[in-house]
């Protein structure tokens, strides 16, 4: 099959996604090189996909401790549009901050204030989808009831970017949704299987308090459906277009 800039973005989604599930010790490491050796022979329109796989190649150096191949992935994404400075600023990465050459390519990045605005929510949005799937198992504790309940994300920002870059961090967001929807899905199913079963088994199951909380959990999923939509990116009126550099290394405090 042909690659295009679509089926190429489709193709990091899984890899991220892959990723997040496996690990680096599976396959997602040579997924991300051969998006970023395919992306590289479809030319310039799919440059910004090598700075994608380019940059979570680096992530990945800086979280094992390779700085020195950490600085040389992230300097090849910068080359080829990676702009996400907001990603640049957890925790893993800032021992690189110190470092001439990663101030050197951190300067080279450009960027709108009004992209920066939805970079700032795209990482706050990854970090409330984490927290939520975390609540979720909390609430589910106990439950008695066989329904499943989905985790709702908030919708992807439909704005057109004044630099590619955000189309990045939109992949990275998209991919963290994912994977945190299919785990909890899995311990949903698992939690509804084991209860049908005991209810079955168990001539003392308390099937009054599973339909309560049934009726619990169909109220708490219309909340929390409620918060995911009402979390939607809003652009800034008047937020400035023009392009300039990054704000200084050090002073962006990362979305917690």
């Amino acid at each position: 099959m042909v690659d295009t800039v679509n089926s190429l973005a489709n193709r990091f989604h899984e890899v991220l996604v892959e990723l997040m599930v496996k690990g680096p010790a599976g396959a997602g490491t040579r997924g991300l090189h051969d998006v970023v050796a395919r992306a590289t022979a479809l030319g310039t329109d799919a440059a910004w996909l090598a700075a994608a796989g380019r940059a979570t190649l680096g992530d990945l150096a800086c979280v094992q401790g390779q700085a020195e191949q950490a600085i040389l992935h992230y300097e090849a994404a910068v080359s080829d549009g990676f702009n996400d400075c907001v990603a640049l600023h957890v925790a893993p990465i800032r021992p690189l901050h110190h470092d001439p050459r990663f101030q050197a390519l951190y300067q080279r990045m450009r960027i709108t204030q009004a992209d920066l605005d939805e970079f700032f929510w795209l990482h706050h949005e990854m970090q409330t989808m984490s927290r939520a799937a975390q609540q979720m198992a909390v609430d589910n504790i106990g439950r008695l009831d066989t329904g499943v309940s989905p985790l709702p994300q908030a919708p992807m920002p439909t704005r057109e970017p004044n630099t590619l870059g955000v189309l990045i961090t939109r992949i990275d967001l998209a991919a963290t949704q994912t994977a945190l929807q299919q785990a909890v899905i899995k311990a949903e199913f698992q939690r509804s299987a084991g209860n049908t079963s005991l209810s079955l088994i168990d001539d003392t199951w308390d099937h009054p308090r599973a339909r309560r909380d049934a009726w619990d959990a169909d109220d708490l999923d219309s909340r929390r459906l409620q918060a995911a939509a009402a979390r939607a990116f809003v652009e800034r009126s008047g937020a400035d277009t023009t392009i300039i550099p990054c704000p200084p290394l050090g002073s962006i405090t990362y979305p917690g």
